[in-house]
């Protein structure tokens, strides 16, 4: 009885204070309407309605609750019901979260998302146990272990996804095309992430994969784009890259448009309305370009696609991205608790939003290998055919493993993108034979001037 009534105080103090205040701060404009046509009157009913409701929840729910508990889960209810972002973090949750964006943690290496309120893989992280596993972007996630993801935020998916290197953990996944449910068990590891690969493709096409918007993305391209002199087209892959840093985008577009606004955003508070702006020092604001995304492209994989899109810049080629567009802080509340709240979306340059909708490619190509026909594998044209024979003699004499070192060489090369690595990747293919005609195009553009 005595920890009851202390309940009841505690609650009715709640319930006390809020109404001194907002009596307080509008006893001269009780009846007074905001701009959205709600009254100072009933508001101030609300917030005492929402201490009615705890205070019956507590006298008379079955099991007695903690109040501080009682009111944790309060705000949960009231920020996940907001948008799939919005979130309230208790002490645990906020401590995961400073983990994660130190970048290095144990996990499986999944970016996951809210779609039509169901938990799916917005991407696996290249080179992590969850990619290792065959998790594919857009599988949805039914069961984390033997907990069902239904009604279950972010947070806390990513709270128990999230544990100790080298423990395993069993997902149920629904995926589109599979008639039943796939289990798949995925042994959780420390994630370090690499986030910028830079390729060859022949001796004129820079290839450009970013894994994720980390701190380090823009540097790493320039540094990438400044190595290599000898391009005369670029690939920028952003397939399954999740987002990351704004800045980030912002700048890695920048190094390849020389003028106008990225991208915007708008939030209800005025001071949230931003522009961000490209400078005139760009990089490489001339070589034809190719932009690779598919639905694991969210946030500023968005941002940066769309923007090169909206400029002319480059050409979309995949699939249709995620659809993330929306602007998230995190604000401490004390006590190691904090709210992370959506505050603004995202608007590209041609003030199209980004939010549920996504980037739509110029040219959508499905993933796959590319056919390759097996009777002409050993079609071979006159000027090349004594240089093939002289090979086959050397087979014959016992040099065939001189042959496999050098294929192996050229496998283990991770600065070059092999034919055979090419064929095995449709929308990989597509974007080459693309980028080379603009390249042609480019290169008449130059003779004739």
């Amino acid at each position: 009885m005595i920890k009851k009534s202390k309940k009841l105080i505690a609650l009715g103090l709640v319930s006390t204070l809020i109404t001194t205040m907002l009596i307080g701060a509008n006893k001269q404009a009780t009846d007074e309407t905001s701009p959205e046509g709600e009254s100072q009157k009933s508001k101030l009913e609300a917030y005492i309605k929402f201490t009615r409701i705890l205070n019956a929840i507590d006298q008379q729910y079955v099991d007695e609750l903690n109040t501080t508990d009682l009111i944790d889960k309060a705000l949960k209810g009231l920020l996940s019901n907001l948008d799939a972002h919005s979130s309230f973090m208790d002490k645990k949750s906020f401590k995961e979260l400073n983990v994660q964006t130190s970048g290095e943690f144990g996990g499986l290496g999944i970016s996951v998302g809210m779609k039509d309120g169901i938990l799916t893989v917005i991407a696996p992280i290249a080179g992590t146990p969850a990619e290792e596993a065959g998790v594919e972007s857009g599988d949805i996630i039914l069961k984390i272990d033997k907990k069902a993801t239904i009604g279950m935020t972010i947070d806390e998916a990513v709270s128990i996804m999230r544990g100790k290197p080298k423990t395993d953990i069993v997902l149920t996944i629904v995926r589109k095309g599979e008639s039943k449910p796939l289990v798949i068990k995925i042994t959780r590891d420390i994630i370090k992430i690499q986030s910028v690969y830079a390729k060859k493709i022949g001796d004129d096409i820079l290839y450009i994969h970013v894994a994720s918007f980390d701190k380090k993305v823009a540097h790493d391209v320039k540094e990438a784009l400044l190595k290599d002199q000898n391009r005369t087209g670029i690939i920028l892959d952003l397939r399954n890259n999740p987002g990351g840093l704004l800045d980030q985008a912002v700048k890695l577009t920048d190094l390849f448009v020389g003028k106008g606004v990225i991208v915007s955003q708008k939030g209800r508070d005025a001071t949230e309305n931003i522009e961000f702006k490209a400078h005139n020092d760009a990089t490489d604001n001339k070589a034809p370009m190719v932009v690779l995304v598919n639905g694991g492209s969210a946030s500023a994989s968005e941002i940066v696609s769309g923007a090169l899109q909206d400029d002319k810049r480059a050409i979309i080629v995949g699939k249709k991205t995620f659809g993330k567009g929306s602007v998230q802080v995190v604000l401490p509340v004390g006590d190691g608790e904090a709210l992370r709240l959506t505050v603004a979306r995202y608007y590209l340059p041609s003030g199209r939003t980004i939010q549920a909708k996504g980037v739509t490619p110029d040219i959508i190509i499905h993933p796959g290998k590319v056919a390759r026909d097996s009777n002409n594998s050993f079609a071979i044209k006159e000027a090349e055919l004594k240089k093939h024979l002289e090979k086959e003699l050397e087979k014959i004499d016992g040099k065939k493993h001189d042959a496999k070192k050098e294929k192996a060489k050229t496998e283990k090369d991770k600065t070059i993108i092999t034919e055979e690595q090419i064929y095995r990747d449709a929308q990989l293919k597509s974007a080459i034979d693309i980028l080379k005609a603009l390249m042609i195009v480019e290169r008449q553009k130059q003779e004739t001037k």
